[in-house]
């Protein structure tokens, strides 16, 4: 028999081989997701190294990253110092390895074309975003030089983070 108890999601013993059978006969047929990320991170150091002469070539080549990753670049945008991006991946993909990827590959197509003073920052901040969030950040992506004008990437992300109720020691968000 299962024992649920206060908590009915938690099995307090193991399911009989009847409930066992049962439960395998049933299984769930497929799995539906749609999971959309706003990623934000910075150049190296926070400095201005994103030129808006090759901006938005920058911008292709990640999503181009993230197409061989499955997923889908749907808004990117960001200030000499820092990117954001919109992105829809599957559930099968690590965020961790795909901003693995997206760094090193693009900071790598920087340095081939452009410059080799070019780095990205070690971390990153990711956000889930709901499908009906979704127009309301690719509209904050798009006015990303607008937003800016009032106020600097430090408030910006500090904001960010205490909006959506992510710990952190402030000491620390920026070294």
């Amino acid at each position: 028999m299962l024992t649920r108890g206060l908590r009915p999601w938690l099995l307090t013993t193991a399911p009989s081989g009847a409930e066992t059978r049962k439960l395998k006969s049933n299984p769930m047929p497929s799995t539906y997701t749609k999971l959309y990320y706003h990623i934000i991170y910075s150049t190296k150091e926070r400095r201005p190294l994103i030129d808006s002469v090759w901006e938005e070539r920058l911008y292709s080549v990640i999503g181009g990253i993230i197409r061989e990753h499955q997923g889908v670049l749907l808004a990117a945008g960001g200030m000499p110092d820092h990117v954001h991006l919109l992105v829809s991946c599957r559930p099968t993909v690590a965020l961790s390895s795909l901003l693995r990827d997206i760094k090193s590959n693009s900071s790598n197509w920087v340095h081939e074309q452009f410059t080799k003073d070019f780095a990205w920052q070690e971390g990153y901040s990711a956000f889930t975003v709901s499908h009906s969030g979704t127009p309301e950040v690719k509209d904050y992506i798009a006015h990303q030089k607008e937003h800016h004008r009032k106020r600097d990437y430090k408030e910006e992300l500090l904001a960010m983070l205490k909006l959506n109720e992510v710990e952190f020691d402030e000491r620390y968000v920026f070294n």
